[in-house]
């Protein structure tokens, strides 16, 4: 059986833990090579580890807080010192603080702000010289049903993810007749630590407002994953693909 991603080389943002790991899985397994990157470096050190161990692909990782724009411009120079080319780059880093406006702090606004969407901005426009250059290269971007739907006490989560969606576009735009493609992908709840940590009673609430009545696994959002990072979506560009079970209808 051919794989998908053979050769290919794939940078993932925030990928030690939750999608970002399945994303990692799920295109090594498809015959890509991965850059790593997590803000903990034993945590990096750890998963390339357990990656290389997986995979016959080469796995490298890189610890940095992606806030940081010359840090960003160091994630993918050392990824292309490390792999001489990158073929996608998959935005996957983000963090939430969620509050109340009325009770939400600057630096609540600003950390989330920062992490979900300037980070994106940096590490697309230091990966865009060298895809400019080789005139190819895939930009996918996470999003969330928030950033379409809005959602009471994330105004700061949700401004972050709408702002990656607009991006996204302005990017297709900009790129699209020098071979680049850049898309978004908005997931809805998907089972993670992180949905693991809310209260049963507000959980069976959510499921009941999507029509699928269920959440979904980290597999639904890595497998779009592999599809855009692949060939077979050559022709796609500027979309926000929803993965939530139809909660946004």
């Amino acid at each position: 059986m051919t794989m998908r991603l053979k050769n290919k080389n794939i940078i993932i943002t925030g990928s030690t833990r939750g999608i970002g790991l399945a994303i990692a899985h799920e295109c090594a397994k498809e015959g890509a090579n991965i850059v790593i990157h997590g803000t903990n470096p034993e945590k990096v050190k750890e998963i390339v580890s357990l990656l290389n161990d997986t995979y016959s692909t080469t796995i490298v990782g890189f610890a940095c807080d992606i806030t940081s724009y010359e840090a960003c411009q160091n994630l993918v120079k050392d990824s292309l010192n490390a792999l001489e080319s990158i073929d996608s780059l998959i935005n996957n880093a983000g963090i939430t603080r969620d509050n109340l406006l009325l009770r939400m702090s600057e630096d609540e606004w600003n950390d989330v702000i920062e992490t979900n969407l300037t980070s994106i901005f940096s590490m697309t426009k230091a990966i865009s010289k060298p895809f400019l250059k080789q005139k190819s290269g895939k930009i996918i971007n996470m999003s969330s049903v928030v950033g379409i739907m809005g959602n009471a006490g994330q105004s700061n989560y949700a401004a972050s993810k709408g702002g990656i969606i607009a991006f996204t576009k302005s990017i297709a735009k900009e790129f699209g007749a020098k071979g680049i493609q850049c898309n978004a992908i908005a997931p809805g709840f998907i089972q993670t630590e992180m949905i693991d940590t809310l209260p049963e009673d507000y959980l069976n609430t959510i499921i009941k407002s999507i029509p699928a009545r269920k959440l979904g696994s980290t597999d639904d959002v890595s497998k779009l994953v592999l599809f855009l990072a692949s060939d077979e979506s050559r022709y796609i560009t500027g979309q926000t693909i929803s993965v939530d079970g139809g909660m946004n209808i």
